[in-house]
């Protein structure tokens, strides 16, 4: 604070020099130089505003904006939805407990392009058209058995490859003991052409699935439904199961 303070009282004398140094100037210069100091004051001084210099966009040009916003968020949204994910609503019963109709969920469409698809994995598909409701409505089943697999059901019980299946995500009802896998099918056998995929759904006495129309395409899939979003309070990830005991029975 000291050294502060002492500082304070050089720069009143150095303007005082500066000031002793104008008059004397001026005195030698006459009425001229001060006049000439005044006009020149002035000059320097802040220009009055003038609205003339003030220019607006043409009206024009903001709708060309506007439009412009428009149409990159259209082509944003239209590449999202077709390439990348897509939010379905769930309008059947035959993911119970796994999925309640009237949920939401997230299909992923972009890795099934690198990625293919596995057992397990819940899916989006258009159904064949004998099975179509007729508005276009795709159905959503688990992949059971993909491309070379051979699925089985005896006793109740669904086996891939000979392998039987454990399928903790099965429908139960008030008892808590998982509804059996039924199908009318004689034998019931099928073996899955390369390029196709056997599904049904978890609900299995309320899914209209591969037991009645037989593999499907995987050229009719949508994507992958790898997430639950709505409501919020049963917001989660859909996991795969990984089916013990068939990693070595990969065709």
């Amino acid at each position: 604070m000291a050294g502060t303070a002492a500082g304070v009282p050089k720069r009143p004398v150095q303007a005082s020099a500066e000031c002793s140094k104008r008059r004397n100037v001026g005195s030698n210069s006459g009425s001229t130089a001060s006049i000439a100091a005044s006009a020149s004051d002035a000059v320097a001084g802040p220009s009055p505003y003038t609205a003339g210099l003030v220019t607006q966009r043409p009206a024009l040009g903001c709708l060309f904006e506007i439009v412009e916003t428009l149409v990159l968020t259209l082509i944003i949204f239209f590449v999202i939805q077709n390439f990348i994910a897509q939010p379905y609503q769930v309008k059947q019963q035959s993911m119970e407990r796994t999925l309640e109709p009237d949920q939401y969920v997230l299909v992923d469409k972009l890795t099934p392009r690198f990625d293919a698809y596995a057992r397990g994995e819940i899916i989006v598909f258009t159904p064949p058209e004998d099975w179509s409701q007729g508005d276009g409505t795709p159905f959503i089943k688990r992949i059971i058995g993909i491309g070379g697999d051979t699925i089985e059901i005896r006793d109740g019980q669904v086996y891939v490859n000979g392998v039987a299946l454990e399928e903790t995500y099965l429908y139960a009802g008030a008892t808590g003991i998982p509804e059996p896998t039924l199908t009318t099918i004689d034998p019931p056998l099928w073996d899955v052409p390369i390029g196709e995929l056997f599904v049904m759904g978890d609900h299995r006495s309320h899914s209209a699935d591969s037991r009645a129309f037989g593999p499907i395409p995987v050229d009719s899939v949508v994507g992958r439904a790898w997430l639950r979003y709505w409501p919020f309070e049963t917001i989660g990830i859909l996991d795969s199961p990984t089916y013990p005991g068939l990693q070595l029975a990969v065709p």
